[in-house]
């Protein structure tokens, strides 16, 4: 059996190295448990995470929930209103709206994932490390970050996409390097704490480099608080995306996304209602959905924001 061991930590003070235990199946359940039962209890998280549910299958199916070809062309069929062979209508080409919005999702899903992805990656390795190194490291990152936040997050990230150039690439690499500063501030305050922590002061004491000490100690410590924040941007990121596409910056036609949709829907809103409606209707439901999933999300990892009922 594992016993605590006393080590010295890089102050020459006393510091008792507590075995590590296992997480038993016990523990998980009841985690498991208490999560089922927050959303249960919450009924915007679970109206939340049914649309979050509903979005990641209509990306994977969307080839079988999809009635038409969204990129088909019918000129007769051209802005038709709701029926029951176009359930939202067609486009001024003929194009099936639901089958446009359907696969609308896909690119939305994707868009959101990489963001997230990368900016929650490079932010999150780029905080725990200045928040943990300091020094000139940690001068030279965050105020490199508060330059880039002066600005509104949305001007700048048109204003990187104008200069790269329309195309969904570039509008995924603009809207990661806005959203990167908000992750990394997250990071580094976390950091900060962590690193004070006798487990951290052990580690180190112990001889563990700065690199083991934040990927090993930092890092994993750290991800319920990111992960909240994840959820909580995902939303912004896709109405950043569609607000991208709206004036061409983003996706490019013909392939179907919500933003570029409303743009083009917008011109026939006097008369052809549901061109623009269904698409925007979408990017409001996502929106929102990521947005109470988030806070139900933060409220069962984050302690120090759960409700007691």
């Amino acid at each position: 059996m594992a016993v605590p061991r006393s080590v010295l930590d890089p102050a020459g003070a006393s510091v008792v190295v507590q075995p590590a235990r296992a997480v038993d199946d016990q523990t998980v359940k009841a985690r498991l448990a208490f999560a089922a039962r927050e959303i249960h209890r919450n009924p915007l998280t679970l109206f939340g995470l049914c649309v979050v549910v509903a979005l990641v299958l209509l990306a994977i199916f969307a080839p079988l929930v999809a009635p038409y070809d969204p990129i088909a062309i019918d000129l007769r069929g051209r802005l038709q209103p709701p029926t029951w062979t176009h359930w939202m209508g067609t486009d001024e080409v003929g194009r099936d709206i639901l089958s446009r919005v359907v696969y609308g999702a896909r690119v939305s899903l994707q868009t959101g994932l990489i963001v997230v992805g990368v900016a929650g990656t490079i932010g999150g390795l780029l905080g725990a490390a200045c928040g943990y190194i300091r020094g000139l490291l940690d001068e030279v990152v965050m105020r490199t970050l508060d330059v880039v936040m002066a600005f509104p997050s949305l001007i700048l990230a048109l204003a990187i996409a104008a200069m790269l150039g329309p195309s969904l690439v570039n509008a995924v690499i603009a809207l990661a390097v806005v959203q990167i500063p908000r992750y990394t501030r997250l990071a580094r305050g976390e950091a900060l704490q962590l690193r004070e922590l006798q487990f951290v002061l052990a580690a180190r004491a112990l001889g563990a480099s700065h690199a083991r000490v934040v990927l090993r100690h930092i890092i994993p410590n750290s991800l319920s608080s990111l992960i909240v924040m994840a959820t909580l941007g995902f939303g912004q990121v896709i109405l950043y995306a569609a607000s991208l596409s709206f004036i061409g910056l983003g996706v490019q036609p013909p392939t179907p996304e919500w933003g570029a949709m409303v743009s083009i829907g917008r011109k026939y809103v006097q008369e052809q209602w549901w061109y623009s409606t269904f698409p925007g209707l979408a990017i409001f439901v996502v929106v929102v959905a990521f947005n109470v999933f988030g806070d139900g999300l933060r409220d069962i990892l984050d302690p120090r924001w759960r409700r007691r009922g």
